[in-house]
């Protein structure tokens, strides 16, 4: 059994949609929840002013009765309030009065898919590829990785994030404990442990607004409660390291990912790496997790530690030069409402697409039709585990 799901829908259309199967019949879905990540997701210092203009809220159309899952695909639809304003530009079906408003894009922005996406599609109207790559569409997975968490709370693992370097404030990313993290109220404008060094982050949010600019950073998300076994070394496809890298590379703007202290582990000998291992009160124990809670593709039963590293947004009012697709002359980058940064959001995200990933892990691991199925087969997992 998995847990996968599909997104549809583009930046200004109407709505974004998303289809989530895999689920198991019997899980209390909370709406409320749903609407909160929703939130969530578009907080933080640095963003635009669409986040003023839309509070994003879901319908479930299917797949949950009386508020639970009934073991069918839940469809979800996350309206789009800012279509108001885009219904010529973004119409389904073709009319001279949309053709005239239907503001083409034709000076690619370096650093998008705008180019890419154009080429390969062969479309020089450059709106067909940026409405689609838009991280608008993460709205939709926020919506499914906050049903994915539900589940997970069920066998009580938790997932949260925090910034841990935005630009170049501190030097070297931070390192907190999930306490310290998931102590970060909603109220902190970036999600950020060190308060000292958030107000620093936003001094410098301001100034690259003032220039026109535009910040990246680095997120980490963290996954407590993960039992041992979950992933496979047996196969490329089934390490979950390579899965949950891959879920965090298709988040748009992030470049690089990290698990564990993977960066720094590269430039130290092993055995200032490696986290020994001991055996006390009946159970195996490590003093340290540099590995991120994963070894050979597999969860050792340490906290899950995922770094993302994004990079600036594309979208500048500091225009970068640029070609005009049909003249092929230089012409400034286009210009589409952004946010000088995401990061805080970007970390939302990381946690919708761990749920996910893990939430397919446990569905593989364990199965069962409904929810009470699932725990049983978890529950004697766990009994096995205590007992090797």
């Amino acid at each position: 059994m998995k847990f996968f799901f599909s997104t549809a829908g583009e930046s200004h259309g109407k709505a974004l949609v998303a289809i989530i199967e895999g689920l198991p019949s019997g899980l209390q879905v909370s709406i409320e929840k749903i609407n909160y990540q929703l939130w969530r997701r578009q907080q933080g210092y640095g963003r635009g002013a669409r986040m003023k203009i839309e509070s994003d809220r879901v319908e479930i159309l299917s797949g949950v009765r009386h508020g639970k899952t009934l073991g069918s695909p839940v469809a979800l639809l996350i309206e789009n309030k800012d279509f108001v304003h885009w219904t010529d530009v973004m119409a389904v079906e073709k009319s001279e009065k949309d053709i005239e408003k239907k503001r083409a894009v034709k000076s690619p922005r370096p650093g998008h898919a705008d180019l890419a996406g154009g080429l390969k599609f062969q479309t020089k109207d450059l709106r067909d590829i940026l409405e689609r790559a838009s991280a608008r569409e993460t709205a939709a997975r926020v919506a499914v990785g906050a049903i994915a968490k539900q589940l997970l709370e069920e066998f009580n693992i938790q997932i949260c994030s925090h910034v841990i370097k935005l630009g170049n404030i501190p030097e070297k990313p931070l390192q907190k404990s999930w306490e310290e993290i998931y102590q970060i109220t909603d109220s902190s404008p970036l999600r950020c442990a060190d308060k000292h060094l958030e107000e620093q982050m936003i001094k410098l949010i301001e100034k690259a607004k003032q220039e026109g600019d535009t910040l990246g950073g680095v997120f980490e998300v963290v996954a407590k409660g993960v039992p041992a076994g979950l992933g496979s070394h047996t196969s490329w496809r089934e390490r979950l390291d390579g899965q949950i890298a891959q879920a965090f590379m298709s988040i748009q703007a992030v470049k690089a990912v990290e698990i564990g202290e993977g960066v720094e582990n590269a430039s130290k000998f092993g055995s200032q790496v490696h986290d020994e291992i001991f055996y006390e009160n009946g159970q195996f124990k490590r003093l340290t997790n540099r590995a991120g809670g994963l070894e050979g593709g597999i969860t050792n039963g340490e906290e899950i530690r995922v770094r993302g590293y994004m990079k600036p947004i594309s979208t500048l009012r500091k225009t970068l030069r640029s070609v005009d697709i049909d003249t092929k002359m230089p012409k400034a980058s286009a210009f589409e409402r952004s946010d000088v940064t995401a990061v805080p959001a970007a970390g939302v995200i990381g946690e919708a697409m761990l749920a996910i990933v893990l939430a397919n892990a446990m569905r593989e691991k364990f199965g069962g039709d409904s929810l009470k199925e699932m725990k049983r087969n978890f529950q004697g997992y766990i009994k096995d585990i205590e007992n090797y």
